[in-house]
């Protein structure tokens, strides 16, 4: 179902890419979902800005590395629209660097997944996150952990962690560090139910739009820090 939450509504997806084949490729791959329509497709970021100012997708594809207007600025762009219900946007790119997936997840982006991922990963990647939860893969998050471990602890998490509960903070944590809601479920022997109240209350009192952003604030606000 689409961000709509109707049963049977279709996802509206939009696909950002320099390459034409990349563009019919991911088209062709998508539309044949019988829950995805493919609203249409764009070869850089300023047109991309237009498209969805135009078609209002669900979940927006964006590559990175585009004439005109990048990626990651089309997306700050994107997810600073006003009055419009933001697209959820998944960075894919070919470039599996650092820099690339912190800006990106800075940027606001809900997903990022390489252009090597599996035709089944890429579609599972639009569900997900349609649905509302954020998709990082594996090694975003790992890498993610390295970087900020290395940095040093602050003394004490930021004061704005001051507004979530012990039980909150334990699940924002978890998030960090790479587990699913069954995971946290198991580990903090709760209903997987019970976590993702959890996480829809740490999300609405910080004022995040999904798990990735939460994954950063955790590092940056002090929550997780080297050996932690």
């Amino acid at each position: 179902m689409g961000r709509s939450g109707a049963p049977g509504s279709e996802i509206a997806v939009a696909i950002i890419d320099d390459q034409a084949m990349v563009r019919e490729g991911f088209g062709a791959l998508l539309s044949a979902q019988d829950d995805i329509t493919v609203v249409g497709s764009a070869a850089d970021g300023s047109e991309a800005v237009q498209l969805v100012r135009r078609t209002r997708p669900d979940v927006v594809l964006m590559d990175i590395r585009m004439p005109r207007l990048n990626g990651l600025d089309a997306t700050r762009a994107i997810l600073a629209m006003p009055g419009l219900e933001h697209p959820r946007v998944i960075i894919l790119t070919t470039f599996d660097a650092d820099e690339y997936v912190f800006s990106a997840l800075r940027a606001g982006a809900s997903g990022f997944l390489l252009k090597d991922a599996t035709a089944e990963d890429l579609v599972a990647a639009v569900r997900i996150v349609a649905a509302g939860d954020a998709l990082l893969a594996p090694s975003v998050t790992s890498r993610l952990i390295a970087d900020y471990a290395a940095r040093p602890a602050p003394r004490e998490p930021a004061a704005e962690l001051m507004v979530l509960t012990p039980r909150e903070l334990e699940v924002m944590r978890l998030i960090a560090t790479g587990r699913s809601n069954a995971e946290i479920a198991g580990e903090l022997f709760l209903a997987e139910q019970t976590v993702k109240t959890h996480v829809s209350r740490v999300l609405g009192k910080l004022g995040l739009r999904d798990r990735a952003q939460i994954v950063v604030a955790a590092y940056e606000s002090g929550l997780i820090s080297a050996g932690r």
